[in-house]
């Protein structure tokens, strides 16, 4: 996304504010607004100061940014001659933030993206088949009468049930990159973790929860976590891709940012064909009210364009859909299956495997070049 937390860096002292005479913005509010003039594509954004980070720091691609709060608002200037502009944040009169904003060239991901088209559809190499647990498991049908999914889907057909679905999801528990996720993994026990608004869940905990409501459903659906091509990263992102009887095809969904994607058509697009759309420059159109945590409208440039086309150069996701899989229980075993593109850093080894610490738990991971194997659809009965 446009702007993301980098890593911390050492204050020098408070001597150091007046020295280098920053600029000063007061607040009475913890969130306000970040404006890009020199982008007529991105509008307003949100800016949440984070006091306990030393320098509180964002990374932006534009050169000039102005940041609104309810009493007061500052341009801040960057370039690649003066790549770092630091100012302070009062909030409330008493607190202060030192804030850090770092400019960088916009990175071509969908370059990137571009020479990682080729896949291998030739790969027979042996991989687990994709399972899907049906809505009779006990620990689904108690999800769905708990959460009255039944209710919350309606029955106004299909796509509107699963859409629904995952707008239910982004407006039941908010979106907290800041923190990981409870140790037990399954709908229910994250959703009341997040009952009384101290928390939330990150890309993966929200995924996982919608998963199993579209699963207690008895709709056929998985969670994908979406990587750059760098084996090493600081950031990816987890979404659900759900099948559709009636388009005969995997859907898109992403309650992160409550959104789903479309063609010129309007028809609902599938993980594959918005990462090929990408790669071709065809049409890509986002759902009008997609947006994060109910607060930052997000667009599609910034989201398909430079945010999934970074991460949709690899893709991963559990061999079997069912409840409470990576809940790290003794004697445990995840399968992951990865769609790796032919110019991947990871071809080898096809298939490995990793202890969880402190619990007899295995991660066993699985290497494919082979879109057939990864895409495949399931079998098309319902218990819906």
């Amino acid at each position: 996304m446009r702007s993301i937390l980098i890593l911390s860096f050492l204050l020098l002292g408070v001597s150091s504010f007046a020295q280098k005479k920053l600029k000063v913005l007061h607040t009475n509010v913890k969130s306000f607004r970040m404006k890009f003039p020199s982008d007529p594509a991105i509008t307003l954004r949100t800016w949440t100061i984070a006091p306990h980070l030393k320098p509180d720091s964002t990374v932006v691609w534009d050169e000039k940014i102005q940041f609104i709060t309810d009493v007061d608002s500052i341009y801040i200037k960057v370039d690649k001659k003066h790549p770092v502009c630091d100012f302070l944040v009062i909030y409330q009169h008493k607190d202060t933030c030192l804030t850090r904003v770092r400019f960088e060239e916009i990175p071509d991901h969908i370059g990137t993206l571009k020479k990682a088209a080729k896949y291998n559809t030739s790969d027979l190499r042996t991989v687990p088949e994709f399972t899907y647990q049906d809505s009779s498991n006990v620990h689904l049908r108690a999800l769905r009468k708990k959460y009255n999914l039944d209710s919350i889907a309606g029955d106004a057909g299909e796509l509107n049930q699963i859409i629904n679905l995952m707008h239910w999801m982004h407006n039941t528990v908010a979106h907290d990159g800041q923190h990981g996720n409870p140790e037990s993994k399954n709908a229910d026990d994250m959703i009341m973790a997040c009952s009384d608004g101290s928390r939330g869940l990150n890309c993966r905990g929200l995924a996982i929860s919608l998963n199993e409501c579209y699963l207690a459903m008895g709709f056929k659906s998985r969670y994908i976590t979406c990587m750059p091509k760098d084996l090493q990263f600081d950031d990816c992102h987890v979404i659900n891709m759900v099948y559709s009887d009636w388009l005969k095809k995997w859907v898109y969904m992403d309650p992160t940012n409550n959104a789903y994607v479309m063609d010129e058509k309007g028809t609902l697009l599938s993980i594959e064909e918005v990462r090929q759309r990408l790669i071709d420059g065809r049409t890509l159109i986002l759902n009008p009210d997609a947006n994060w945590n109910n607060e930052e409208y997000v667009w599609a440039e910034e989201y398909l364009h430079f945010y999934m086309a970074k991460n949709l150069y690899r893709l991963e996701c559990p061999v079997s859909s069912e409840y409470n899989y990576e809940t790290q229980v003794e004697g445990g075993n995840a399968v992951y299956l990865e769609l790796v593109p032919l110019d991947g850093l990871n071809q080898s080894p096809q298939k490995s495997e990793r202890k969880a610490k402190g619990v007899n738990f295995t991660y066993t991971n699985y290497v494919t070049n082979n879109p057939k194997s990864f895409w495949v659809l399931p079998k098309t009965e319902t218990t819906r």
